[in-house]
């Protein structure tokens, strides 16, 4: 019967929600300041500024979306890693992604 290791690629998608979570914080935090600020009217006004204010909007949108599919994809193929793998489909796993 063959050994059962973790499963390496498990870990690295672990270790890869742990960096990139907090990292699309940042990133969302760091465009909502500047979105709401704008949105209150006492930056810029005019027409410009309006269509500045919509484009704005719209990558705000992006950005937010982007990141939080960047979070589920890496969630869905986390539930789809057995916790478990054998030594040879450890090893197989390791090459393939470059896993240490």
């Amino acid at each position: 019967m063959a050994t059962m290791v973790s499963n390496p690629l498990r870990e690295a998608l672990q270790n890869a929600l742990r960096m990139v979570g907090p990292m699309v914080e940042e990133i969302d935090s760091g465009i909502e300041t500047p979105f709401r600020q704008f949105q209150s009217g006492t930056v810029w006004t005019g027409p410009t500024a309006k269509l500045f204010g919509t484009q704005l909007a719209q990558f705000r949108s992006r950005v937010k979306a982007s990141g939080q599919g960047i979070i589920n994809e890496l969630q869905a193929a986390l539930g789809r890693a057995p916790a478990e793998v054998t030594e040879e489909e450890a090893v197989t796993i390791k090459k393939r992604y470059g896993l240490p």
